[in-house]
């Protein structure tokens, strides 16, 4: 095996051209101003800045690739798994081997329409869930209100920004940084959180920048697929809502803190939160049995939802950046009922995630990088269930060969506690997996 390792690392390496030298570049053009709010290394809300002239649409097309070569295995403490469905042989973990993931592809459609308005789509070509092309969302952005008349409002654009969309909705700082499908590269890890709160709703926000402050006000349909017909559906929008402050302190050091909250309102609408990544988990088929599907109908092994309704969360991000130090770090809690289609629980449920990051850049242009993370969930389903906790770790090191390219290699464990409240013959109950991850992934 691990001679296997060895060439899928030198594999990686080759694949993304190792001659290539790093080559950061700050400047900003039109292109960095139409790029999607992740396109950069601690890039979090797109900066308020002067909006570009206007002397006619423009259009930029841009895209993600990414590869992982995965070597995990995996383990249960569970005494049983019960049987194969429709015969009497005991069932058993699917067997892991160490092979490439599927490699996944974005497209992205950036628009200058107006002065200060762009248009951002993203277009998922290749995704765990989605085998065939898929698209994501997209939303327009407004900082600039001179296609209305010249100078209007200008005094309230200064510090004053509207988005609206089908789109991720900004909540929490963390899907600032996680894997979107192909779009890893500013994840240092090859994971999400366990919780991977993200969702892709209609929406529209409100912001505000002044003085190093942000506030941003936001309302949702609290929907993921998008439908009219209401039956016997209980739809309700969901609102949200983000306060920070974020300062370049000296050359050296940089502090960002932000709190957000969401409190989601259906029944039939408002359970998306954790559980709406079309592009899927990077651990594949991690502690599933032969009883379970495959392929696209098992895409988030690794994460937990807690499957909520009427849920109100809460997360706050610290980020600082001193020199070539890096830390990124999450509280989150979030409670809500059980229901089962419009049927609730009698008592709500809760979950604590935390998280940390700590990285070190190093290089001319801090093109290496070392780090590691660790996530950890707990909590219940209501007051009368038993309490689940899981557990991961990981140690990262990644090199931007260019500022588009980036090669990076991941050791992770992560183990469940061993209790029947996953199931009686889950695989889940005690379960564990661990080993290497290696990525190559390219953005543009």
């Amino acid at each position: 095996m691990k001679t296997m390792l060895i060439k899928a690392s030198a594999l990686a390496v080759l694949f993304l051209g190792a001659n290539l030298m790093n080559a950061q570049d700050n400047s900003s053009t039109l292109r960095d101003y139409l790029a999607p709010e992740k396109s950069s290394r601690n890039i979090f809300e797109d900066p308020k800045i002067e909006a570009p002239e206007y002397d006619g649409v423009k259009v930029s097309v841009g895209g993600d690739f990414a590869l992982q070569f995965q070597a995990l295995d995996h383990s249960t403490e569970a005494t049983s798994l019960g049987v194969v469905t429709g015969t009497a042989t005991p069932n058993t973990l699917r067997e892991l081997g160490s092979d490439f993931n599927l490699p996944t592809a974005n497209l992205d459609i950036n628009a200058y329409l107006a002065k200060g308005v762009k248009m951002h789509l993203r277009t998922y070509l290749s995704a765990r869930h989605h085998n065939e092309a898929w698209v994501k969302g997209g939303y327009i952005q407004i900082d600039n209100l001179d296609f209305v008349s010249p100078g209007f409002m200008s005094n309230i654009m200064k510090y004053a920004r509207v988005k609206v969309g089908m789109d991720e909705i900004n909540y929490g700082d963390y899907h600032f940084r996680r894997s979107d499908n192909a779009e890893t590269i500013n994840n240092p890890f090859v994971g999400n959180f366990i919780m991977d709160s993200f969702s892709t709703e209609a929406f529209g926000e409100g912001y505000l920048f002044y003085n190093n402050f942000i506030g941003m006000l936001g309302v949702s349909n609290g929907k993921l697929n998008q439908t009219a017909v209401k039956d016997t559906n209980w739809n309700s929008p969901s609102v949200y809502a983000k306060l920070g402050y974020d300062k370049q302190m000296s050359p050296d050091l940089r502090v960002r803190l932000t709190g957000s909250f969401i409190q989601t309102n259906g029944l039939s609408t408002g359970g998306y939160l954790y559980g709406s990544d079309r592009g899927g988990s990077r651990y594949y088929y991690v502690l599933l049995t032969q009883n379970d599907a495959m392929g696209t109908s098992n895409q988030a092994t690794g994460r937990f939802n807690p499957g909520f309704k009427k849920m109100k969360a809460f997360q706050v991000n610290p980020f600082i950046k001193y020199q070539g130090l890096e830390f990124f770090g999450a509280y989150e809690y979030v409670t809500g009922n059980k229901a089962s289609g419009l049927k609730m629980r009698d008592t709500d449920g809760s979950y604590t995630q935390l998280a940390g990051e700590l990285l070190y850049r190093f290089g001319n242009k801090e093109q290496f990088y070392l780090g590691g993370r660790y996530n950890t969930i707990s909590g219940k389903d209501d007051d009368v269930s038993a309490e689940r906790k899981i557990d991961r770790f990981n140690i990262a090191g990644g090199w931007f060969m260019t500022k588009n390219i980036l090669a990076k290699v991941e050791y992770v464990s992560q183990k469940y506690n061993n209790d029947a409240v996953w199931g009686a013959t889950s695989a889940l109950n005690g379960g564990k997996f661990n080993g290497l991850m290696l990525e190559a992934t390219i953005g543009f």
